[in-house]
């Protein structure tokens, strides 16, 4: 006795991995069972065990049609309405303009609770009807609030929700470019995601100071991008960096040995050992260490002993390096303000901001990269920006002048396997010179046709 459905799935896994070319016309279930009761004499063993199909196959009289599959069901057997949620908008009038009766729209909503709290649906969010009658009550609405995930509200029979994470694939890939104004542009024009400019910055924040940067620096990464559907939807983590100031050039390595990870120079030492080049990111120094400065308010020269980060109100700012909050509190010209004790030899303090962090507190133990407050104008401040101090040996210095000793490298018994990680790392950058030569070509190219060359 044939197996129908054991053929049948097997059939339709073949045809599915051989991607033939379908027709509109007799569904595949009428093919199958024409093959299976003799309709068609066809010889299954030996096309199943065969490696060579032709790409377009039409079996016969009965085409085979593949179902387009979206959202878990098969598309093309329904309707389908795009839109975008409108400003205003609620998820109760929208499903009431497809035909849903008040009851079943509540029994929606509660059934929700668990899943997707329908009071987040924003505005300008994608969002799919699927009917099988365009006169009668919708099937199903399908509302995507991000490129991750999607919910599916059945608004028939039992009015279930469903909440479905779309599988995310990745990939390793490179970048490189040169800055000509801003690490922003330099990015962008190279096709990149402010997100990735986001993620370079976390490798080398340790070593380089993005508030200094100059033309004619140059970077190069190797990092993950996350795909869906082949399609690139963001940004994953970067493996290994390069960045080339002047003659100085940084790396940042990630390794992970299974008990702890991060990212280490060329020869395995730890790249967050230190602090922190700046508390606040997306940021400009709007005034600098300066023992005769004018001051802004007062108008009258004092020494300015921090530096000051002009950032948004509400920007977060970060504990530079691991350690405990001296203080958390408030005074005239300070306005809101922390500082964190990080060892016998340094403290830093954080000046002018908005609101404390949740949890911060004195004696509670921060660690690097820890948000502790928020950009503000509290205190003798003219515009929302962090003033930023820094101690050695209870005296304030100007900590962009200072120079930290590298840190103990990995154990032995971890450098090979970091060594062939870096060394695998280090070809895919030193892959990427012959862009940055191309670019650097392209920019004085561009610069002499734009008259900003020799005179």
């Amino acid at each position: 006795m044939v197996d129908l459905s054991h053929w049948s799935n097997q059939l339709l896994r073949k045809i599915n991995k051989r991607k033939i070319l379908v027709f509109s016309g007799v569904p595949s279930l009428l093919l199958l069972s024409g093959f299976l009761l003799g309709f068609t004499p066809f010889d299954f063993n030996s096309w199943f065990k065969s490696d060579q199909v032709e790409e377009n196959i039409e079996l016969s009289s009965f085409p085979v049609t593949i179902p387009t599959i979206k959202y878990g069901f098969a598309i093309d057997t329904f309707l389908l309405q795009h839109g975008e949620i409108q400003n205003g908008q609620v998820l109760g009038d929208l499903l009431m303009s497809y035909n849903l009766d008040y009851p079943s729209i509540d029994q929606v909503v509660q059934n929700a609770k668990k899943v997707f709290d329908v009071r987040h649906i924003r505005v300008g969010k994608p969002f799919t009807i699927l009917t099988r009658d365009s006169t009668q009550t919708a099937d199903y609405f399908i509302y995507e609030p991000s490129v991750y995930e999607y919910i599916v509200f059945h608004l028939k029979d039992d009015f279930k929700v469903e909440r479905i994470e779309r599988p995310v694939t990745s990939e390793l890939s490179t970048a490189a470019g040169v800055v000509e104004s801003s690490l922003w542009k330099a990015m962008t024009s190279n096709g990149l995601s402010y997100e990735l400019t986001d993620k370079m910055e976390d490798a080398l924040q340790w070593s380089v100071d993005f508030h200094h940067l100059q033309k004619g620096d140059e970077f190069k990464l190797v990092y993950n991008q996350k795909l869906i559907d082949d399609e690139v939807v963001g940004v994953g983590m970067v493996e290994a960096a390069y960045y080339k100031t002047d003659e100085t050039e940084f790396y940042a390595i990630f390794f992970n040995n299974g008990k702890e990870s991060g990212y280490y120079d060329l020869k395995g030492r730890p790249m967050n050992s230190g602090f922190l080049k700046a508390p606040v990111k997306y940021s400009r120094i709007s005034s600098y260490y300066n023992l005769n400065r004018l001051h802004p308010v007062l108008k009258y020269r004092r020494p300015h002993y921090g530096t000051d980060y002009a950032a948004p109100y509400g920007t977060p700012i970060m504990a530079v390096g691991n350690g405990v909050v001296s203080k958390a509190s408030y005074t005239g010209g300070n306005g809101n303000f922390v500082k964190i004790k990080h060892d016998d030899a340094f403290e830093t303090q954080y000046l002018h901001m908005q609101k404390f962090a949740a949890g911060i507190r004195p004696g509670v133990h921060v660690k690097q990269g820890q948000v502790i407050g928020y950009v503000g104008s509290t205190g003798l401040a003219t515009g929302p920006h962090v003033c930023f101090r820094f101690w050695k040996n209870g005296k304030q210095v100007n900590h962009l002048a200072l120079k930290f000793p590298p840190a103990k490298p990995l154990n032995a018994e971890d450098m090979p396997a970091f060594e062939k990680m870096r060394d695998h790392y280090l070809a895919q950058l030193n892959s990427l010179d012959a862009n940055i030569a191309a670019e650097q070509s392209e920019n004085e190219s561009d610069c002499q046709e734009g008259g900003l060359g020799n005179p």
